[in-house]
């Protein structure tokens, strides 16, 4: 499904994302090495056992980009000019590799673009659960966003 204009969401919308993605140990080591971070809580099973998760535990920027990325195709696909930013980012509760995560996306605020108008800024808060329905990830996202174009009859 394609994303949403400005004017075809609401304050208070909620959406399920139906797309699923259990997360891997080369997920973690790829990002990781992509990302040039080689915090051994990552990438060193023998250190992570010492620590008080007793295993590595995902890289905290890849659990972002897959929450927002889960939520793309339901409303920002093709229809966003680009983020504005992400704020009030939390990690409640550590990622390890073999979880399930799963989104929720709440449109949080709608406003007119004051130098832009012919886009609108969308505010979401987007929310990531484990498979244990744990919350382990949550971000406020400033988005602009097309408005619906004029259709002439």
């Amino acid at each position: 499904m394609a994303g949403l204009y400005y004017e075809q969401f609401r304050v208070g919308q909620q959406f399920r994302h139906d797309v699923r993605r259990t997360v891997t140990e080369a997920d973690n080591v790829l990002f990781s090495a992509m990302t040039h971070n080689p915090a051994a809580i990552h990438l060193d099973a023998e250190y992570a056992r010492g620590t008080e998760f007793g295993k590595p535990i995902l890289n905290s920027a890849f659990t972002l980009g897959l929450m927002v990325g889960i939520s793309v195709s339901d409303t920002t696909l093709g229809t966003t000019v680009g983020n504005l930013g992400w704020d009030e980012v939390r990690f409640p509760q550590p990622v390890f590799p073999g979880d399930t995560l799963h989104v929720e996306t709440e449109v949080l605020e709608l406003r007119d673009s004051k130098s832009r108008p012919a886009n609108g800024i969308v505010v979401f808060a987007h929310r990531a659960y484990n498979q244990r329905d744990l919350l382990v990830a949550s971000c406020r996202r400033v988005a602009l966003m097309l408005r619906q174009p004029e259709t002439t009859a």
